[in-house]
Parts: structure tokens; C-alpha cells; sequence
């Protein structure tokens, strides 16, 4: 037996990890941002968004890591309200070249662009912006987040296999609102679908006692239609719209049907097991910013465990490679495209209490990847720098 053993002990590969000691800091680095006033206060937005989805990743990494001599680390940095972030990326270059970004596009891209950040590995956990996976790419930053097209795209296939292809649309005024409408209208051509009728919200009624005379009103003026799509990022007015349109129609978007990143309801494919590990670490349900963050430090930790290093240029070319492959918990490995550093993945279409299915949808599909007919193909997109 003990020579059985030994023999064992032979045939293990040694792990050089394990005496190389490896320090792998990062630093979760968050704009604070001003919430405009909405309709409702029900649903107030966690403090720990996102930050609480990149502890549990650390987490994840940290039982890696201890058996390989991977020594990981998280120190979060928050922005204050109209700080200066990009002298606070700075500061946090300075201590660690892996980032993970929680602001909107102008900081995002103050941060990319610094000279200390071109040798740094950054990841976008905020930012849903369509232009950043474009025109607007970044070569050293990569995208957890799904972009606007691609859960536009989620729902456009939705749509299609229902054969709901009379389409009409409610959008908000606020740049979100208008970010998201506009990939919807490009979801729809994209898709073969029209959207017919649109109009903007711009009321300031109190809606918690008056959704049942203005939304019918309202929605009364867009006609004949099988769905209503409805873009309200900002969760203002879009909770008041289903049961109180003029037709009785399903409602999507950011209501009713929504495209995301990730959702309470979310159980298969062992989501229910993250989904309390999460609970137990937050006190609370994991929303899709979690979830980005979340992705981010995993794909640090799987790329670490895998290459054996720490070093961003590394990191980055293996994050790129078809040798990469994350476990997401979404029915299918997770992995970067490599012509604008977006995470390719699957798109829930959930409802508050039941997760309706998941795209893409089976008969949607590609030549290399069927993740691929979510948001920007490498023929779509205008970014140069992965080049």
C-alpha cells in the first residue's frame, strides 16, 4: 500500500505555483452617481451593487488559489459624487494592474486611456453602452456586462419565435432610456421586425394613484400591436404599464419581460447554488451588476489558475484566446470575443417570478459561436483596437 502511494505521489505533476507565491491584487474602483427622482421608491438600489458580486468572485478565487499559492486580494475604492475618477484609476494603478470598473462610459474611458493603464488589464462591470464594444472600444478594457444590443437582441428572438411582429415601444427621456430604445429599433431591423408606433414618457403624475387612468391613455395612441416594448432603465414609470394598457398585450424590456445579465430566478445549470452563496454573503438577491462584477474576478482567477501568472499582458492574451472558458452558470462556457473584448454569454428573458427562457434560441443560429447573434458581430462592430 505504501508503495502504491508513493507511486501516486509520482505521477502528480508538481505545482509551481504553490512555491511561487503568487500575489494577485485588484481593485474594485466605483463612481458614485446621482439617482434622478423616480415614481417609486420600492425598490432602492443596493449601496454594495456590483461590490458584493466581485467578494463573492474573490471568494471563489480565494478556494482556488489556496491550493495552488495564488494569493488574492480586493480593496474597493469609491468615488465620491463629482470626484475626479480618473486620478483615483491612477492611484489605483499605482498598487495593482487588474481593475474592475464600476462607472459610466466618460469614466470609463478617462481611466482606459491613462498612460499608467496601458500595460493594466480593466474590466467594465457598469456599463451597458453599446459604442464602448465600437467606435469607442479600448484594447485594455474588456466587458462583463452585456451590452444594450445584445439584450435588445435576447428579446428581438423572443419576439420573432413568437411571431409577435407587430411591435410598438414607450421610452423614457433619460439617456438610458434613450440608449436602450435606440438598440431596440436596431434589434428589430436587424431581426426583420418594425416597430410601429413609439411614444415618449414625459408625465409627472403620481402614478401609484393614477396608473389606471394614464397608462390605458397613454398606450391607447399606439394602435394595433402584439407587444409592447417599453425602455425604462431607470425603473421610473415601466412598473405601472402591465394590466393597465389600453389592449391587453405583454409588456417587455425593462418591464414585464426583461433582457439581462442575471435574475433571482435563475436556477439551473447550478445558478441556484450561486444564487445562495450570494444570499448568505450580501443579505440580499444578486441583480445583474453583481453578476458582471462576479464574472470579472472569476475570469481573473480562472486566467491566473490557468497560466500560471499574475502578469495583465498575460492574462489579457489568454482571456482572448479559444483556450478560455468560464463557468457561468448559464447552461454554456462564457468566453471573450476577441474583436472587442466583450464576454460572450447567454441573456435571460425574465419575468419577476420565472425565468421564460433564455437566449439565444434554438434555431438562431452562427458560424463560430450561436452566443455570437447576441449584440455586436466581429462584422458589425467598429472596434479597432483588438485588431
Amino acid at each position: 500500500m505504501r508503495f502504491l502511494f508513493t507511486f501516486l505521489i509520482a505521477l502528480c505533476p508538481a505545482v509551481p505555483a504553490a512555491a511561487a507565491g503568487i500575489e494577485v491584487p485588484v481593485v474594485y474602483l466605483k463612481q458614485q452617481q446621482p439617482q434622478p427622482p423616480t415614481l417609486s421608491n420600492l425598490d432602492p438600489q443596493p449601496k454594495d451593487l456590483g461590490e458584493a458580486g466581485a467578494r463573492l468572485g474573490l471568494a471563489g478565487n480565494l478556494t482556488t488559489g489556496s491550493f495552488l499559492g495564488h494569493r488574492y486580494s480586493l480593496e474597493v475604492v469609491t468615488v465620491p459624487e463629482g470626484g475626479d475618477f480618473a486620478a483615483a484609476a491612477r492611484a489605483a494603478l499605482a498598487q495593482a494592474a487588474l481593475l474592475i470598473l464600476d462607472a459610466p462610459k466618460p469614466a470609463l474611458l478617462a481611466a482606459a486611456d491613462l498612460p499608467e493603464a496601458q500595460a493594466a488589464l480593466l474590466f467594465n462591470a457598469a456599463s451597458s453602452d453599446t459604442g464602448l464594444r465600437s467606435a469607442d472600444c479600448r484594447g485594455n478594457l474588456l466587458h462583463t456586462l452585456p451590452s444594450d444590443l445584445m439584450r435588445s437582441d435576447a428579446l428581438m428572438q423572443f419576439a420573432l419565435m413568437k411571431r409577435w411582429s407587430g411591435l410598438a415601444m414607450i421610452s423614457g427621456s433619460h439617456p438610458q432610456d434613450q440608449a436602450f430604445a435606440a438598440a431596440l429599433r436596431q434589434s428589430a431591423a436587424k431581426f426583420g421586425l418594425k416597430i410601429g408606433a413609439e411614444t415618449t414618457w414625459a408625465y409627472g403624475a403620481d402614478m401609484r394613484r393614477n396608473a389606471a387612468q394614464e397608462m390605458p391613455l397613454l398606450t391607447q395612441e399606439l394602435g394595433r400591436h402584439d407587444l409592447l416594448l417599453v425602455a425604462d432603465e431607470l425603473q421610473d414609470f415601466a412598473r405601472y404599464l402591465p394590466y393597465n394598457t389600453w389592449l391587453p398585450r405583454p409588456v417587455a424590456g425593462s418591464e414585464g419581460l426583461v433582457p439581462t445579465a442575471w435574475a433571482p430566478v435563475v436556477e439551473q445549470w447550478g445558478a441556484a447554488q450561486l444564487q445562495l452563496r450570494f444570499q448568505d454573503l450580501a443579505g440580499r438577491r444578486m441583480q445583474a451588476r453583481d453578476y458582471a462584477a462576479w464574472a470579472a474576478m472569476r475570469s481573473i482567477g480562472e486566467a491566473v489558475t490557468r497560466t500560471n501568472s499574475a502578469d495583465a499582458a498575460v492574462l489579457r492574451r489568454f482571456m482572448l484566446s479559444e483556450d478560455f472558458e468560464l463557468a457561468g452558470f448559464k447552461g454554456r462556457p462564457l468566453s471573450y470575443r476577441r474583436w472587442n473584448g466583450q464576454l460572450r454569454q447567454p441573456v435571460p428573458l425574465a419575468t419577476p417570478r420565472a425565468l421564460a427562457a433564455q437566449a439565444p434560441l434554438p434555431g438562431f443560429l452562427h458560424q463560430h459561436s450561436e452566443l455570437d447573434t447576441l449584440g455586436l458581430d466581429a462584422p458589425e462592430s467598429n472596434c479597432g483596437a483588438f485588431q
